[in-house]
């Protein structure tokens, strides 16, 4: 979480590619030491890294997307190219998931482990072949150096009405995401059997990712038409709370459907509200907030469960007619 900014500053300041390229390496190391150090402080660090390759990520893709179709006169397409990402890193969960059982059952954890080494460096070879959009001559000013980068984009973030709020709400969504680790959970809870509910849970994932492929062709609707059907969403969440059965989990998976949906969309619009020398920084920034809510997140859980953070997302759908609704842009 420390290190999401300055990662976003340095994405900004030298190549956003080659940060890629490194978070893949970053995260290939972490997975060695999972691999090869099998005691505690083997996967304590094993796990910093992973999260420094997060960080590194953080930011350095979108702005990399973004500017890449900008160059080209196509930043309208990047609700829907964001869209088709998301969609793939969900339905990705279900391909590394039956992969990781086959594996695991051929050679145990050390193939699971190095088959994972691998394919992180298979990424970073992959990102370095992505294109990326050349620079303007003020990106490329040599007395812009890293420090002076961090500052302005902390400052744009910060400074810039429209923009902070813009940041604060989609943090505030998407940190929600972190119920997701709660799902297994809540389906014990509600009466499914320990050994089916990976079964019973596969409808969210799937929702998610349906919701956020179409959700990539929503960029037109009015930002009251997204706040009704994120309402929608958590509607239905409090209600798969409220009832506590088994078949609440189609009314969860209905929900994330919805809320996959509408952050695709959100999160476009921040987009379009960040200059194009700051996007890493100030991405960062809204990914930092959103690591924060997901902490606030685990805290309350224990108060209110999936009924709570419902609530809560009802608010901050409220506000998304206020945000967007073309006076905040100051």
């Amino acid at each position: 979480m420390v290190a999401n900014v300055p990662f976003g500053a340095l994405a900004d300041r030298f190549s956003r590619r080659a940060v890629l390229a490194v978070a893949g390496v970053v995260q290939a190391g972490g997975y060695a030491l999972w691999t090869v150090w099998h005691a505690f402080p083997g996967f304590a660090f094993g796990f910093v890294l992973w999260g420094l390759a997060g960080s590194l990520v953080e930011g350095a893709f979108e702005a990399l997307l973004y500017d890449g179709l900008a160059a080209v006169g196509a930043q309208d397409h990047y609700v829907r190219v964001q869209g088709r990402v998301q969609a793939a890193q969900l339905g990705a969960v279900l391909a590394a998931d039956a992969a990781a059982t086959v594996l695991f059952s051929v050679g145990g954890f050390p193939l699971v482990g190095w088959t994972s080494v691998a394919v992180c460096l298979a990424t970073a070879l992959l990102a370095l072949r992505l294109p990326e959009a050349r620079r303007t001559e003020s990106d490329d000013d040599d007395e812009l150096g890293y420090l002076a980068t961090l500052r302005d984009g902390l400052r744009a973030a910060v400074g810039r009405r429209g923009l902070r709020n813009a940041i604060i709400v989609v943090a505030l969504l998407a940190g929600l995401d972190a119920i997701e680790e709660y799902f297994p959970l809540s389906a014990q809870a509600w009466g499914v059997p320990a050994r089916l509910v990976p079964v019973a849970l596969l409808g969210i994932p799937i929702g998610g990712a349906l919701g956020a492929w179409l959700g990539g062709m929503a960029n037109r609707s009015r930002p009251i038409t997204l706040a009704v059907g994120l309402g929608v969403a958590f509607v239905g969440l409090a209600t798969a709370g409220i009832l506590h059965v088994p078949l609440g989990l189609i009314l969860v998976a209905g929900y994330y459907f919805g809320y996959q949906g509408v952050l695709v969309v959100l999160s476009s619009r921040l987009q379009d509200r960040i200059d194009a020398g700051h996007r890493a920084t100030v991405t960062s920034v809204a990914g930092l907030a959103t690591d924060v809510t997901a902490i606030a997140c685990y805290a309350v859980w224990p108060l209110g469960q999936i009924v709570l953070v419902a609530v809560i997302g009802l608010a901050i759908a409220a506000a998304v007619p206020f945000v967007w609704s073309g006076r905040d842009q100051l």
